[in-house]
């Protein structure tokens, strides 16, 4: 199994999660939240899908998803277009509202299948690349495509995690 091979495989599986953890929910309940300034499934799912989208196409160079594709026109969210989610309040949080699961799997699936097709063409010798200078060490393309496995896992986690406590 090629690198390249091994991160397609542990982005499947965040594809996997995600579908199960919003499958079949409506929007109010995508939108629930356990508890006052937790993180409700539609916001958990959004958020780790617009760090990806981000990150790999930063790292890829090409455009995100999120507005090459009119993601962000579909969601018609209150924030900027290039927000990901990274420092929002629980009021940003509770803004985050979508009519269906089928929104977020559509939005996941399409950035998953520009990261797949990213990953396809990778090599072993392009991850020692440095991608971001800003850090210190340096970021490599393996760090950063392996932080982003790292953070989408946790986060598709929590989400099926709170639609455990909001569905029994």
């Amino acid at each position: 199994m090629t690198s390249a091979e091994l991160l397609t495989d542990a982005f499947d599986r965040i594809q996997q999660v995600v579908h199960r953890a919003v499958g079949g929910l409506d929007g109010p309940r995508l939108a629930r939240r356990p508890a006052e300034g937790a993180n409700s499934i539609a916001w958990l799912v959004w958020h780790l899908t617009r760090i990806q989208d981000d990150h790999v196409a930063g790292v890829a160079g090409t455009d995100q998803v999120w507005t090459r594709d009119g993601w962000a026109d579909r969601f018609a969210l209150p924030f900027d277009a290039s927000d990901t989610g990274y420092g929002h309040t629980p009021d940003d949080v509770a803004a985050v509202q979508v009519d269906s699961a089928d929104l977020l799997t559509g939005y996941h699936d399409a950035v998953h299948d520009r990261t797949v097709q990213y990953l396809s063409g990778l090599t072993d010798a392009d991850l020692p690349r440095i991608v971001d200078r800003a850090w210190d060490p340096p970021v490599t393309l393996a760090v950063r495509l392996v932080s982003v496995v790292s953070d989408d896992l946790q986060h598709a986690g929590q989400a099926a995690y709170v639609r455990g406590l909001l569905t029994g």
